[in-house]
């Protein structure tokens, strides 16, 4: 059986984003480390799957999209993105929808790959850098939006989760909350928990204690919104704001409002994530963060066949974009301070 890249990884006693890097003559190896990774390759006999590089040659003019749930309005725009600027550049997209399921968008990665798809993009995969590295070190070319994949030859392109959540829980804080719930994507994902960060280092920030009790998992979607607020209300938890981790689940807090007869903002402010285009129809309109998810499809394609053309990315290989906080009616509104 032929070695394989993490074969080589386990003989140098390294990570195969390391073998990647020195396959790739990429920086931040030391040369004792390099050295060792290339004893491994020698002794071992590896080299990267030539068949696969050699579909390059022979372009299908496809590319193979997988994204975690086509029903979210933040892949459908991301999507959209990416099929005009394809279509513009002569090229047919291929979409897969891997439902938040691992396995299944390993399934459909090999889908494509065996179709001979040009290239893939990866929208939030749930995949380690490691399994997406080895994948390009065999010659196929893969782009990422949501999350920085260190390799020399995928590009990626994301927001930055950290500070714009921060930037939400600071406007919370500045309207007189401090029991502020956190409502949390799948744990798999790097948007939940850089998210979670982001809340997290505001709180401290801001010397306000954090109350663990207040995070709840919503699974990204309105139903998981809803069911989240439930548990909360159940274990009888006092807090004045909600700050949802993307606009599906704030519409669930919506409904389980609405059901409650509970005001907003005045007895609830609550925040999301996404700038869905029903958050502007909502009552009260929902305060959200804006992300460029359009452009970030249509950026990630260029740099994408750039890359499949062997035209290596003309400015840099890692784009993050700038989100944009946009107060509404669900939460500008100052509450009294306890005396």
């Amino acid at each position: 059986m032929d070695a394989k890249i993490i074969d080589v990884a386990a003989k140098a006693g390294v990570s195969p984003a390391t073998v990647s890097r020195v396959l790739n003559q990429g920086n931040g190896v030391t040369p004792k480390t390099r050295t060792k990774v290339m004893k491994a390759i020698d002794e071992l006999n590896y080299h990267p799957n030539a068949a696969a590089k050699n579909l390059r040659s022979q372009k299908s003019m496809a590319i193979g999209v997988i994204a975690q749930d086509i029903n979210n309005a933040y892949f459908t725009e991301i999507i959209k993105g990416i099929e005009n600027m394809a279509y513009a550049r002569k090229y047919k997209v291929f979409i897969c929808d891997a439902e938040n399921q691992v396995e299944k968008e390993r399934d459909y990665l090999t889908l494509l790959m065996n179709r001979t798809m040009d290239g893939v993009i990866m929208i939030t995969p749930q995949l380690s850098d490691e399994e997406i590295c080895e994948l390009v070190d065999k010659g196929y070319s893969i782009s990422v939006i949501g999350r920085n994949v260190n390799h020399p030859k995928v590009a990626c392109i994301y927001t930055d989760n950290v500070k714009f959540s921060s930037q939400v829980v600071e406007h919370l804080l500045d309207c007189g909350h401090r029991d502020i719930v956190f409502l949390s994507g799948y744990p798999e994902a790097t948007d939940s928990y850089e998210r979670l960060e982001g809340y997290l280092k505001a709180l401290k920030e801001n010397h306000v204690p954090f109350r663990p009790e207040l995070v709840e998992n919503g699974d990204f979607n309105e139903t998981g919104g809803y069911e989240a607020m439930n548990r909360l209300f159940a274990k009888k938890l006092t807090f004045t704001a909600v700050f949802a981790a993307n606009d599906e689940m704030a519409l669930g807090v919506y409904r389980f409002c609405e059901e409650r007869g509970f005001s907003i903002p005045e007895r609830l402010a609550v925040v999301g994530v996404d700038n869905n285009r029903i958050s502007k129809y909502l009552t009260p309109r929902l305060s959200t963060v804006n992300q460029p998810k359009y452009t970030m499809g249509a950026i990630i394609v260029e740099k994408l066949i750039d890359q499949m053309n062997d035209n290596q990315f003309a400015d840099k290989r890692v784009f993050t974009v700038d989100s944009e906080l946009l107060v509404r009616g669900s939460s500008d509104f100052h509450i009294k301070k306890k005396k």
